[in-house]
């Protein structure tokens, strides 16, 4: 009984984790130093079923971003959650004449 507790309270730490990033975006602030502006410009090269190819504007917001950062949700259920598919993002550095980070 005792390991099901603590399975339960992973959980539960992970789920309220989640919830705070979601709402940290929501509200404004960024994500690996990717604003609102920079998310927004770069989400319809990430998302399926037809993405575009990233603008100027996403390019840019991909310039200032700590592409390491964004390479740890690679895995993460944050970005399916907001609709952005893990391998199209990692996929945007070089399409925007970036270096991708080693291990990527």
């Amino acid at each position: 009984m005792h390991m099901i507790g603590n399975k339960v309270g992973v959980l539960v730490t992970v789920f309220l984790g989640i919830l705070l990033l979601i709402a940290e975006l929501t509200n404004g602030l960024s994500l690996c130093n990717m604003g609102d502006d920079g998310l927004t410009a770069c989400k319809p090269s990430v998302t399926k079923p037809n993405p575009v190819e990233p603008s100027a504007s996403c390019c840019e917001a991909l310039s200032g971003a700590d592409l390491q950062c964004l390479c740890s949700y690679r895995n993460s259920l944050l970005l399916p959650s907001l609709g952005i598919d893990p391998e199209l993002a990692l996929a945007l550095p070089p399409k925007c004449n970036l270096t991708s980070p080693a291990n990527c």
